[in-house]
Order: C-alpha cells, then sequence, then structure tokens
C-alpha cells in the first residue's frame, strides 16, 4: 500500500476514534425510570455470571432506536441474545441491542443516531420474560485503568457503564 493510503487510513482510524457521539436512549420514549441503573455489573447473573449492560423494559414491539450515528456490523440470532444487532458507532464502541422481536436493518447498513433498528421483545433466554431491550456498550479500545479485582473486574476494561453514557431524563 503507497505511503499516502496508509496516512489517509490512519487519519480516518484516528478521526472515527474521537468524533463525538450524541447517545441517546435506544428505547423509544424510555426514560431512566425505565431500568435499574444497578443492574450494570450485577452478579450472580445466568450463565454469564455478571450481567454486563442494563435491561430497558417497555412493551411488546416498542421502536428500538440507534443510540449513535455508525454501521451495522451483525444482525441474527443467538441463544442468551435472541435476535440482536450490533452497531460500530464512534470512539470504536460497539453497541449491543439484544431480545429483540423484529430486526429492521442489515449488516453494512450506516445509521443515523435515532434509525430504526428493530422492536422491544423477549427473544432468546428472555423469552417468557417480561419484553425489554438488553443494551451493552463494548469499547474496542481497551481502557485498563477501569478494570479491578471484582468478578471477571479486568472486562470492565472494555464494558462501559451505559449509566455513564445515555442522557438521564
Amino acid at each position: 500500500m503507497p505511503l499516502r493510503k496508509r496516512w489517509i487510513l490512519f487519519g480516518l482510524v484516528l478521526v472515527w476514534g474521537v468524533l463525538p457521539e450524541w447517545p441517546r436512549i435506544p428505547v423509544e420514549g424510555a426514560s431512566a425510570r425505565d431500568w435499574n441503573p444497578q443492574t450494570f455489573w450485577f452478579e450472580p447473573w445466568g450463565r454469564s455470571g455478571v450481567h454486563k449492560g442494563i435491561d430497558i423494559f417497555a412493551k411488546l414491539d416498542t421502536p428500538v432506536r440507534a443510540t449513535s450515528y455508525g454501521v451495522v456490523l451483525f444482525r441474527g440470532e443467538i441463544q442468551q441474545g435472541g435476535k440482536v444487532v450490533l452497531v460500530l458507532s464512534p470512539k470504536w464502541r460497539l453497541h449491543y441491542y439484544a431480545h429483540l422481536h423484529s430486526i429492521d436493518v442489515y449488516p453494512g447498513q450506516p445509521l443515523l443516531t435515532g434509525s430504526l433498528l428493530g422492536s422491544v421483545g423477549d427473544t432468546g433466554n428472555a423469552r417468557g420474560k417480561p419484553a425489554h431491550l438488553h443494551y451493552s456498550i463494548v469499547s474496542l479500545l481497551p481502557l485498563p485503568w477501569r478494570a479491578d479485582d471484582s468478578t471477571q473486574g479486568w472486562k470492565k476494561m472494555f464494558y462501559l457503564d451505559p449509566n455513564a453514557i445515555l442522557p438521564i431524563r
């Protein structure tokens, strides 16, 4: 690869890492009253041991919107999360939306903040429980000062607390 193209690629990677996000709550009409802020890093929590996100409760089929602009990396169905969407956003963050009832996006699709992703559901290990969105944020860049000696505490370098990022209204 020519040197000029390498510098352009390096510049794009750097810019993507510092762009602002302007986050929003992903469940339409929800507020901080619709989730328990103490469930981030709560244990014991099923097979995963530690709950690494928040559960935003809403009526089945309530629209779920992109927390930030970015690009869809994955849409599909997995055992624990059920129907899920994974979005890459600025600051090299992955936004994980799980237990969806429906999915309205495709891999490679660019998104604006507030773009429709799908709807709240009870798929995966949420089957039979009240409808909710499991929402997690993962940093692809390690943040070692966040690690501690709690259960799976080394993973705190990567998992970010949505309570500290989402606007509280």
